[in-house]
C-alpha cells in the first residue's frame, strides 16, 4: 500500500484509542485514492455541535481528508474487525469498506468516531470493492438526519464527497464516500468475533475498554460485565420503542448492526411506514419478513441474547451461573421496552399519568388504525390538531367510541387541554422521512446533480416537531401504483 501524503494542521485533531485494543479486533488500514473528490453535501449544524473547523474540512485539503485522499499527522486510519448473525446466521465480517480516521473530542469533552464508508478494500472485503454509490451514501445522510431530529439516537452524517469514478452494480453509479459521525461503532458482532475468535482476556479488554467508553463508574457494585450487560438491554429498550413509535423499519437487523452505545447504525434497506401494519416489510433481501415493524422488539432481545452469550466467560467462572445471569437480564428487556413504548404512546395521546387501562386504549386505536389501513404519522398529527376529518378512520363507528374513551381520559388528569396538546406536538411529528420524497430527492441528486431538492427535504424532516410550519407537501402519501415499496442495501 502506497503512502499517504499527509496534513498537517492543527485543525483537526484526532485520537484513536480503539487502536490500543489486540490487534486482532481491527486492521490498520488507509483509506483508497479518489480521482478527483467533491464535496456535495456538508452538515453544518452538525460540525458546530462538535466544534469541527468548518473552513478547514470545506477546503482543498480537508476535501481530501474526507475524501481519503490524505490523512491526518500522527493518526492511525483503521478497519475494525467484528463478526454478526445475517438473518439469523453467524458469519465473520468486518468493515468492508468503511475505514475508522480516529476519533474527535468534541467541544463539550465528548468523544465521536470520524469514518469514511465508501473508501476502498479492506482486509474484510471478502471479494467486495470496498466502494460506495451517491445514491445509497445520501440516503443514509438524510435517513439519519431526520432520525437525529425526531429524537432518535444515531450515527450522524457529516459529509458526502463523490469520488469522480463509478462503481458498479447493478448498472454504472457515480463514487461516494459519507463521513459518519458514532459515539463508536462497538457491535454487538465485535463481541461475538471477540468471543469467537479470541482469548478470554482479549474479550476482557474489549468489554473493559467499552465500559469505559460508554458506561463509566467509579464503582460497579459487582461484577462490571452483568452491568455492562443490564446497560445495553435498557439502552436498546429504550432504541427500538423510538423506532416503534415514529413507524421506522430498520430493514436489516443483524447482530452487526445493533450498536453497545444504543445508537442506531446502518441506514440501507431501512424506511418509514405509511400505512399502519405491524408486518410491513421494506426491504428486498428480507423474504420472510424476520425484520418486519412488529418484529423488532424480538428480533432486538434475540440480538441481546447473542450479545449475552459472547459475555458468558466473563458473568461467571461457572457456564451455569452465567447462563442464569444472562438469561435474567435479557428476560428484563420486555418489561423494559413495554415501559418505555407504552410511555411513548402515552405522550402521543398527551396522557400525563399512568392508569390501569390505558394499554387497552392504545391497543385499540391500533387496531383501529389497522382494519381501516391508515397512515400511521399522519393519524396522531389528526389527533394533535383536533382535525378528524379527511381520513377514512374517522368515520369508523369504533373509532367514534373510542375518541369518547380518549376523551375521557384526558379529563381525568389534573393537566389542562393545552398541556395536553403541547405534549402531543412535542411527540407526534408533523412530517417523517416519507419514502417518495426520499427518493424524489435522490433521484434529482443523482440523475441530475439537483441537490435542492434534497435540501428541502432536510430542511423539513429536520423540524419534526415544528407545529408552527406544517408543510403538506411532505406530509401527502405517495400514489398508488400497485407496488410494494422496496429498498436495498447498497451494496
Amino acid at each position: 500500500m502506497k503512502d499517504k501524503d499527509i496534513i498537517i494542521t492543527k485543525c483537526v485533531e484526532l485520537e484513536n484509542t480503539y487502536s490500543n485494543l489486540p490487534e486482532k479486533l481491527y486492521s490498520r488500514q488507509k483509506p483508497s485514492d479518489s480521482p478527483s473528490p467533491k464535496l456535495v453535501i456538508f452538515n453544518d449544524s452538525l460540525a458546530d455541535d462538535l466544534g469541527l473547523n468548518k473552513d478547514f474540512l470545506k477546503s482543498k485539503e480537508g476535501v481530501d481528508f474526507l475524501s481519503g485522499n490524505k490523512i491526518l499527522e500522527d493518526s492511525t486510519p483503521i478497519s475494525e474487525s467484528y463478526a454478526g448473525h445475517q438473518f439469523g446466521h453467524f458469519t465473520m465480517l468486518g468493515d468492508g469498506r468503511a475505514v475508522l480516521l480516529g476519533e474527535y473530542i468534541s467541544k463539550n469533552g465528548n468523544r465521536y468516531d470520524i469514518q469514511l464508508k465508501g473508501s476502498g478494500v479492506t482486509k474484510y472485503s471478502r471479494g467486495g470493492d470496498g466502494k460506495a454509490a451517491l445514491g445509497p451514501m445520501l440516503r443514509e445522510y438524510i435517513i439519519s438526519e431526520g432520525m437525529n431530529a425526531l429524537g432518535i439516537p444515531t450515527t450522524r452524517s457529516l459529509a458526502v464527497v463523490t469520488t469522480g469514478e463509478k462503481v458498479i452494480r447493478e448498472k454504472i453509479l457515480d463514487g461516494a464516500i459519507l463521513t459518519r459521525v458514532a459515539s463508536s461503532h462497538i457491535r454487538v458482532g465485535t463481541f461475538q468475533y471477540a468471543a469467537n475468535w479470541g482469548s478470554v482476556e482479549e474479550l476482557r479488554t474489549l468489554a473493559d475498554y467499552t465500559l469505559n467508553r460508554h458506561y463509566k463508574k467509579e464503582d460497579y457494585e459487582g461484577n462490571p460485565y452483568i452491568y455492562l450487560l443490564n446497560e445495553v438491554v435498557d439502552k436498546q429498550a429504550s432504541l427500538i420503542s423510538k423506532w416503534q413509535l415514529v413507524g421506522f423499519v430498520h430493514g436489516v437487523m443483524n447482530t452487526d448492526n445493533m450498536t453497545i452505545s444504543g445508537e442506531t447504525i446502518d441506514y440501507g434497506p431501512c424506511a418509514f411506514m405509511d400505512i399502519y401494519d405491524p408486518e410491513t416489510v421494506f426491504s428486498s433481501i428480507d423474504t420472510y419478513g424476520r425484520y418486519a415493524y412488529g418484529n423488532q422488539p424480538n428480533i432486538a432481545m434475540w440480538n441481546l441474547a447473542r450479545f449475552a452469550e459472547s459475555l458468558l466467560p466473563l458473568l461467571d467462572e461457572d457456564e451455569k451461573k452465567a447462563i442464569k445471569l444472562a438469561e435474567k437480564s435479557i428476560s428484563n428487556f420486555g418489561n423494559l421496552y413495554k415501559k418505555y413504548w407504552y410511555q411513548g404512546m402515552r405522550k402521543k395521546l398527551g396522557i400525563f399519568n399512568e392508569e390501569e387501562k390505558d394499554k387497552d386504549l392504545i391497543d385499540d386505536l391500533l387496531a383501529i388504525m389497522y382494519k381501516s389501513k391508515a397512515d400511521y404519522t399522519n393519524t396522531f398529527r389528526s389527533l394533535t390538531l383536533s382535525k378528524l376529518e379527511g381520513m377514512d378512520i374517522f368515520k369508523m363507528e369504533e373509532f367514534k367510541s373510542w375518541n369518547n374513551l380518549w376523551k375521557e381520559r384526558l379529563s381525568r388528569q389534573e393537566e389542562d387541554e393545552e398541556a395536553s396538546k403541547r405534549l402531543m406536538e412535542e411527540n407526534n411529528p408533523i412530517v417523517i422521512p416519507r419514502n417518495h420524497r426520499v427518493e424524489e430527492a435522490l433521484e434529482a441528486a443523482t440523475e441530475n446533480n439537483d441537490f435542492t431538492v434534497m435540501k428541502s427535504l432536510l430542511d423539513a424532516i429536520t423540524r419534526p416537531y415544528d407545529y408552527s410550519n406544517i408543510n403538506e407537501y411532505y406530509s401527502m402519501l405517495p400514489k398508488s401504483n400497485g407496488c410494494k415499496y422496496r429498498t436495498y442495501c447498497g451494496t
